[in-house]
């Protein structure tokens, strides 16, 4: 007997159901488990948070050799400007590492509540300069006897201060290295007042 004939439908139905299988069969993936690009391998997904804050970190940092000095040019611009600040108000933050400290602070306050010779030294050379240069014999002997007086009266002023500073910063300060503090207080005490910095934060006659 011969064979039936295949229907042609069938034939183009089964061919269809066998494209179609592998496409049914892909694995399904997760939209909510896929895993952002930016995220290191291995490491679950940063906040939104987290992400703009790296994001805005690459953005600030330097690129190139130009960039990154101009920033330095900046960054110091911006410190010089506190630092002159904390040299007018006394901020112990922004001062000079010469000037900071509780030991430094207690130093200055301590020349700039009295009245020192040193810093009055100036105008009195200025003074006896003048007279000196008058070509007047008593003018000159004056002149030169005002020198001897204006330097004998530094030295037993500084002395004075000196004393009286270490017994100052050792009853305050016991535990605290005062290297440098003395020295540092005589060389304020050659600046007019007004000249001072920093500024001066206690009033002649108060205790500091």
């Amino acid at each position: 007997m011969p064979p039936h004939p295949v229907p042609l439908g069938f034939v183009f139905r089964s061919r269809a159901k066998e494209e179609k299988a592998p496409a049914d069969k892909a694995p399904v993936t997760d939209s909510k488990q896929t895993r952002d690009p930016q995220a290191p391998k291995g490491r679950p997904t940063p906040k939104r948070s987290e992400a703009q804050t790296q994001r805005r970190s690459v953005a600030q940092t330097p690129t190139t050799r130009k960039d990154a000095a101009k920033r330095q040019r900046d960054e110091r611009r911006v410190q010089m400007e506190k630092q002159r600040q904390a040299l007018a108000s006394g901020d112990q933050r922004y001062l000079p590492v010469r000037d900071k400290g509780p030991v430094r602070k207690f130093a200055r306050d301590f020349v700039d509540s009295r009245f020192c010779v040193a810093e009055f030294f100036l105008p009195m050379a200025v003074v006896i300069l003048v007279l000196s240069m008058v070509r007047v014999g008593p003018l000159q002997n004056i002149a030169l006897l005002l020198w001897l007086v204006v330097i004998v009266m530094i030295v037993v002023d500084s002395i004075v201060i000196v004393i009286r500073l270490r017994k100052q910063l050792a009853a305050r300060f016991p535990d605290v290295p005062t290297k440098g503090a003395v020295r540092y207080a005589l060389m304020r005490t050659l600046q007019m007042r007004r000249l001072r910095l920093p500024k001066p934060q206690v009033k002649r006659g108060e205790r500091p």
